[in-house]
């Protein structure tokens, strides 16, 4: 039986086909999703914060954008993927709320895809879809068994990427 590995708010999962993995509710945070087509190996990560080096409190690594997506890689490669090989799917980066004004701690969800988009450049996996922004939130779903990213938000149609 293929097993449906459950990610927590700044946590992140691997696991290999038929195995996938989800992850509730991302509002402003954004899910990372990278996959090695080759193995059938995938991670997701539910990326809360942009920035770890903005952050006293910040032993946690798979809270961040620029110190979480090396950690799952770094996992995906003790599992056996190779990372010349992973590609990314995105999703969620909400705004979750409405505010007058254009504070930048208020813009979490936009400033969480910016930096996970300059992340996965500067490392170079390229990002082969993406569901981001606007203002509901996401739970997500990733199959490495066929590489789809499945995103459910309620009222709307389930979108896969």
């Amino acid at each position: 039986m293929a097993e449906m590995k459950k990610v927590g708010m700044a946590d992140l999962k691997v696991c290999r086909a038929p195995d996938a993995v989800t992850t509730l509710g991302l509002g402003s945070c954004v899910g990372v999703a990278l996959y090695d087509k080759t193995s059938k190996i995938a991670g997701l990560v539910h990326v809360m914060l942009p920035d770890s080096t903005q952050v006293r409190q910040n032993q946690n690594r798979a809270k961040f954008a620029d110190t979480g997506i090396d950690y799952l890689i770094e996992q995906m490669v003790v599992a056996g993927a190779n990372k010349r090989n992973l590609t990314a799917k995105i999703a969620g980066g909400a705004q979750m709320f409405a505010f007058s004004g254009n504070s930048d701690m208020l813009r979490v969800g936009e400033r969480n895809v910016e930096a996970v988009k300059k992340k996965l450049r500067a490392i170079g996996i390229r990002i082969l879809a993406e569901d981001t922004g606007l203002n509901f939130g996401r739970t997500v779903e990733f199959y490495p068994e066929t590489g789809d990213f499945v995103i459910k938000s309620v009222g709307k149609p389930v979108r896969t990427i």
